[in-house]
């Protein structure tokens, strides 16, 4: 028990720095460009001529098809046979950010076809233009459904960073394996690991809590 405790505490430092430095500024971009993906995507699939939509679809197709580690791989070691070359951290960040947008699309475009039909020919009534429909009507009422569904979906993306060991990425998971590998303490050092993704997951559950409440005190209780 003394071992594990003294190992626990001299990695927690290099397993930190890693979070710091890789795994969380890699989520927070891999998200923020998931979102602009997702939304395009979800106003491509429901507004535009039927070319557009098919390839939105196909997109969304592809990427939930498919799995992550063979995307990183893809874009990592496939796209510099055609010339496309991108650092492990840019290649990461893509990655993520389109696999994750495929999901974020379906939950953005079910929040929209959500909103009932009254509330655009209310809209129509008010002389609101198409932009000032969808910021003052759609937008709010969208993102208080969206909401949760987005937030899964970025703790998966949170959670699927640990993947990026595999394109040379030196993340919290890799930093571990490292560790495990030169004391022989694999158990301590996965499970400490696990400890940091679910000290992280459960504070963005409390601000998901938290934003879900915001966006929703408007809303009348029944």
């Amino acid at each position: 028990m003394g071992r594990a405790l003294e190992l626990w505490t001299s990695s927690l430092p290099r397993l930190l720095e890693a979070t710091i430095a890789v795994t969380i500024p890699l989520s927070l971009a891999a998200f923020a460009l998931a979102l602009v993906i997702a939304a395009a995507v979800a106003l491509v699939r429901l507004y535009a001529p039927a070319p557009l939509r098919a390839l939105a679809s196909a997109y969304v197709w592809v990427f939930r098809g498919t799995p992550l580690v063979v995307q990183l791989f893809i874009v990592f070691f496939g796209l510099p046979n055609v010339g496309i070359v991108l650092p492990a951290f840019a290649a990461a960040v893509v990655t993520l950010a389109l696999n994750t947008g495929a999901y974020a699309s379906e939950a953005i475009r079910a929040a929209i076809l959500s909103i009932p039909r009254g509330q655009f020919e209310a809209a129509q009534t008010l002389n609101l233009s198409r932009r000032d429909t969808f910021r003052r009507v759609v937008a709010p009422q969208g993102l208080r459904i969206a909401l949760p569904p987005l937030a899964n979906d970025f703790i998966d993306l949170v959670k699927g960073t640990s993947l990026v060991f595999a394109i040379t990425l030196v993340d919290v998971f890799q930093v571990g394996r490292q560790i495990a590998a030169t004391t022989f303490e694999p158990l301590v050092l996965y499970v400490e690991v696990a400890a940091i993704y679910l000290v992280i997951v459960s504070l963005l559950s409390l601000a998901q809590s938290q934003l879900e409440k915001r966006v929703s005190r408007h809303v009348r209780s029944s």
